[in-house]
């Protein structure tokens, strides 16, 4: 009994500790899930000296860690990002982790000197980018880039983790019993159409049964939350013990459910949003508690190599050659080449060989886990300068607002919001409150007043307002404080503006030919934006007409396009090599770094004559 409460202690201190550590990563910009690997290792055999060795445990856990976290990542992703992005993103969670797996691969059993199918396995492993990482750097890590490109990331992550673990779990299976080659067969085709299949079907009927339970069935509000979780889990386990992909499965039931109208959603939303820190916690944590960096050193430089390989070689070449037949930028290219966060999810897979009982299961464990601290420092430290340099940032349309929203009790047709009045507010300089708000209450220094009392709003007022559903975004403009507007903002939203009923045969008349058709000839501006983006445009979009680009410059009270920007510099598709594998650009370089140390050389061999 002792021991339990020691275990529990321990435990309990490392969660702690992790999430007081987050307060200096958001402090100094540090990658905080590194941050939780840091504290595993520290705490660790080699550190602390807190033993654990227990693998199958940690992939337990880190499964169903993985698994809460692909849930609330779909749950976040809205079907109109899961739309725009969803043949790119599905082509790179397939045909890019394989490719990625293959070129790692071939550098591996050239380093470490495994067979080809050994170093698949080790490719296999590292090939996919870790969800919790990609999501936390994007919504969280304060990094508001064009919506294509962080819906292309977020569906890639969020559906390449089942391509990376079928591949690994087919290849450990391959070694282990002996099959090599002669298991690559028709018969491994069919499983993977099988159990993505399968996982796809399921995740859809899971996500038909959480919101049929929860808009049915009557539950106390403190218990809706945890409904969610049974039912997701429910769905993840299930699809696994019949044979179909579980994490897809989940993923796919997230997306589901976030994309319908549920009851108690405020509620929910929060629930998971700290069930996920935790989530992320436990997981980063115990696996860096397995981990020995006493073992790290007998592998360490051909393991940074591969590090170094898959950053700057493997990941870009895959990425340009799955997009291209997409139209993405040579900037959007790199960038999403560049956000192939590795994470949890391969340190986790690195685990199968252990328990495979492959003669070189704890160096692809090793090799792993140093893959994943290079890709995390590398690029964990440097997405949001990258984001910048490449001019993919979206200038804020709404400085700082505070809002909460609170739940109302059964399918009401009202929302309630609370609003904490910030400083160059509309509302303070005398806009007036819409008449679908209706204010009840006001909080004013501790003391609570009703709305026609309080008189003159002022700042740090909390302000509680009763509207009609889908009508929180405008209000968010009312009680928002003036958005900084930086130097290159007129650059991002194109040379002038349009209005968004202009003809589109009149642009192709004064800016011609345009890449349009007959058809599109007759639509207006608005018009034809909505329907290149599938269905409406949001701030930020753009669409490429050829010769020209247009840009939704802002949206009007009904979320409708008021304003179009208009560039006449476009950018061309990525049809040249990857921004990191230029050899152009990499030659000249080289040439005129010769050149230059040619000149130094006869400068100083001169001044030696001379002397």
């Amino acid at each position: 009994m002792d021991e339990f409460y020691a275990i529990t202690l321990v435990a309990t201190a490392l969660v702690l500790l992790a999430a007081f550590s987050s307060l200096i990563a958001f402090r100094f910009g540090a990658p905080l899930l590194l941050l939780f690997l840091v504290i595993g290792l520290l705490t660790g055999t080699d550190g602390l000296g807190i033993e654990f060795s227990n693998n199958s445990l940690a992939y337990v856990l880190g499964s169903i860690a993985l698994a809460i976290i692909l849930f609330d990542s779909g749950f976040g992703t809205s079907l109109q990002s899961f739309k725009l992005s969803a043949v790119p993103s599905l082509t790179l969670s397939t045909v890019g982790v394989l490719l990625t797996a293959t070129l790692f691969g071939l550098v591996a059993q050239l380093l470490l000197g495994f067979s080809f199918m050994e170093g698949m396995l080790l490719g296999s492993i590292v090939a996919s980018t870790d969800a919790a990482a990609v999501f936390f750097l994007l919504r969280i890590g304060g990094i508001n880039i064009r919506d294509k490109v962080r819906s292309t990331l977020e569906v890639e992550s969020g559906t390449n983790d089942p391509m990376a673990i079928f591949l690994t779990m087919a290849l450990v299976q391959l070694l282990s019993t002996g099959k090599g080659y002669s298991g690559f067969d028709l018969e491994l085709v069919r499983l993977f159409i099988e159990q993505m299949g399968m996982g796809l079907a399921l995740g859809l009927i899971g996500g038909a049964i959480i919101v049929f339970v929860l808009k049915r069935i009557s539950v106390e509000r403190g218990l809706a939350p945890i409904f969610m979780l049974a039912l997701a889990l429910l769905v993840f386990s299930y699809t696994g013990a019949v044979g179909g992909s579980g994490f897809l499965a989940v993923y796919v039931a997230g997306i589901y459910a976030g994309s319908q109208k549920i009851p108690s959603r405020a509620s929910i939303t929060r629930f998971q949003d700290g069930l996920t820190w935790l989530a992320q916690i436990v997981m980063f944590l115990v696996l860096g508690l397995l981990a020995s960096p006493s073992q790290f050193p007998a592998i360490l430089l051909p393991a940074v190599l591969l590090g170094l390989f898959l950053v700057f070689v493997a990941r870009p070449l895959a990425v340009w050659i799955c997009l291209l037949p997409f139209d993405y930028t040579q900037r959007e290219t790199g960038f999403i080449a560049w956000v192939g966060l590795r994470g949890a999810v391969s340190i986790l897979l690195a685990i199968l060989p252990i328990l495979g009982n492959l003669e070189d299961g704890q160096l692809y464990f090793n090799t792993a886990f140093i893959v994943v601290m290079i890709s995390l420092v590398l690029q964990g430290w440097t997405i949001k300068p990258v984001a910048r340099k490449l001019g993919l940032i979206i200038p804020k349309r709404l400085g700082a607002v505070d809002k909460l929203e609170l739940d109302l009790p059964g399918a009401a047709n009202h929302e309630l919001l609370a609003y904490r009045v910030v400083a160059d507010s509309p509302v303070l300089r005398g806009e007036r409150i819409p008449r679908w708000a209706a204010p009840s209450l006001v909080i004013r220094d501790g003391k609570s007043m009703r709305y026609q009392y309080a008189g003159r709003l002022r700042e740090n007022d909390q302000v509680y307002l009763f509207i009609a559903p889908g009508y929180s975004k405008l209000l968010d403009r009312l009680f928002a404080s003036k958005a900084p507007v930086a130097e290159d903002d007129s650059e991002f939203f194109g040379t002038f503006a349009i209005s968004p009923t202009t003809r589109v045969e009149d642009l192709d008349q004064a800016y011609g030919p345009l890449l349009i058709n007959a058809a599109e000839r007759q639509k207006t501006v608005a018009e034809l934006i909505a329907q290149r983006l599938g269905g409406s445009g949001e701030y930020a979009d753009r669409v490429r007409l050829g010769t020209i680009v247009l840009i939704v410059r802002d949206l009007d009270e009904s979320g409708h396009i008021a304003s179009v920007g208009v560039s006449l510099e476009p950018v061309a598709p990525a049809t040249n090599l990857p921004i990191f594998l230029n050899i152009r650009e990499l030659a000249h370089a080289l040439r005129d770094y010769l050149r230059k140390k040619r000149a130094e050389r006869a400068i100083a061999a001169q001044g030696e004559n001379n002397n």
